[in-house]
């Protein structure tokens, strides 16, 4: 049987700032003569070649986030990010790591990111770890002003992600916005605005696993609704509970499979609608937040994928004639936002999804769709059917010729 646990994807960041897939394999870790040190090997499952190897450098900054993913930079340009299939082997790994660069295995960054002046390094390090002010109403402009001033200086963001980690103080900061919000006190909910703004640019996935939590990212978007520069409000809290309702037209099983698609769904409102654009934020400060989306819609292709039940049952609801016109509707949207979601992944699990896909009948299904009399759900068919063609065109027409033939 192979070992899972040290089963992992190759990924690469390309100039698009868009993560490759460069194939799954097994790691491992030992001395490679050639570069003189411990370095992290991956053999391709397929054929056993080699996909990565690279030596642990002392002074390399990884990261670990989200329990399966180690993160860092081999030069300027070239990110690498290797996602476990299970967390044993990803703590195993990141350990081995730790113990290389004599770090605490603990902490989920092995070095503070760039190199700073050697005087500031030297004031910064000789400094205790940043001390917070209580978390208190009183205090919501010192935190803010705190929060500004440590983001120029990559050591005193390090320090202040470390503190907020530490304290819990995300969640003490939430508390008094629901404070602010009973007592209507604009001025503290701007500033918890410029507060939850900064932790964004603090690119941390610990982090951001706090904030995107089902107990607090509603509360993150409602002091995010409170730009300073804005004269009302923003409703984005009103608009996600009200509007954007999530409707499960086939029942998802798996509670993790459902709350992954809640979060993700509303992480992508967070970076397209409420965050302020790009160019106000440094885009490389949010680096972090477009992986943390990316990896979550990998793993929810994958999980929907899997769900052989699921896809079962879609399929057979979508070409049933009993199925009300209303029902169908939904059952196609569903499945054209499935067919977009897939868009995100790479070549080799694209293929895989509408492969697995076309095993399920998506075809015939579509054939049959385009056929009924509902143009809106006919419209929604066609646009799966362009995906399909866009991504695997073969498959499209060796359907075509197969049902020529048979009406021959």
């Amino acid at each position: 049987m192979t070992d899972t646990r040290r089963r992992v994807k190759v990924y690469t960041l390309n100039e698009d700032r868009q993560w490759d897939d460069r194939g799954t394999g097994h790691v491992s870790s030992g001395y490679v003569e050639r570069l003189k040190g411990m370095s992290l090997l991956v053999r391709a499952e397929s054929d056993g070649s080699l996909l990565l190897e690279s030596k642990i450098n002392p002074n390399t900054a990884y990261q670990k986030q989200q329990d399966t993913l180690i993160v860092w930079s081999e030069a300027e340009n070239y990110d690498l990010a290797l996602s476990f299939q299970e967390k044993a082997g990803c703590d195993e790994i990141w350990e081995k790591i730790c113990q290389v660069q004599g770090k605490d295995p603990s902490v989920d960054i092995t070095q503070d990111l760039v190199d700073e002046s050697e005087e500031e390094r030297f004031d910064d390090m000789s400094s205790p770890g940043l001390e917070l002010p209580s978390c208190e109403l009183s205090r919501l402009e010192e935190i803010a002003e705190l929060v500004a001033s440590s983001l120029p200086s990559p050591l005193r963001r390090e320090k202040l992600a470390l503190a907020l980690e530490n304290e819990g103080y995300i969640k003490k900061l939430l508390e008094l916005f629901h404070v602010c919000e009973d007592l209507e006190n604009i001025e503290g909910l701007h500033h918890l605005y410029e507060i939850i703004k900064g932790i964004f640019l603090l690119n941390r996935t610990a982090l951001f696993e706090v904030m995107f939590s089902e107990e607090c990212i509603m509360d993150v978007i409602g002091c995010l609704e409170y730009d300073p520069a804005l004269s009302q409000p923003r409703k984005h809290r009103e608009f996600l509970t009200k509007t954007a309702k999530f409707k499960e037209v086939i029942p998802i099983s798996d509670p993790e499979l459902k709350q992954k698609i809640h979060q993700t769904y509303r992480v992508q409102y967070i970076q397209d609608m409420v965050l302020p654009t790009p160019s106000v934020f440094e885009e490389n400060m949010l680096s972090t937040l477009h992986s943390f989306i990316f990896f979550n819609k990998v793993e929810i292709v994958g999980m929907l994928q899997e769900d052989e039940k699921f896809l079962t049952d879609l399929f057979a609801q979508l070409t049933d004639e009993a199925t009300d016109e209303e029902k169908r509707q939904e059952l196609v949207n569903f499945l054209k936002e499935f067919c977009a979601f897939s868009q995100t992944l790479q070549p080799q699990n694209r293929d895989a999804f509408f492969k697995t896909l076309s095993n399920m009948g998506i075809l015939p299904a579509l054939e049959v769709i385009l056929g009924m009399d509902d143009t809106q759900v006919r419209s929604a068919a066609t646009d799966i059917f362009s995906y399909l063609v866009e991504y695997n065109p073969s498959m499209v027409r060796e359907f075509v010729m197969q049902e020529a033939q048979q009406n021959d």
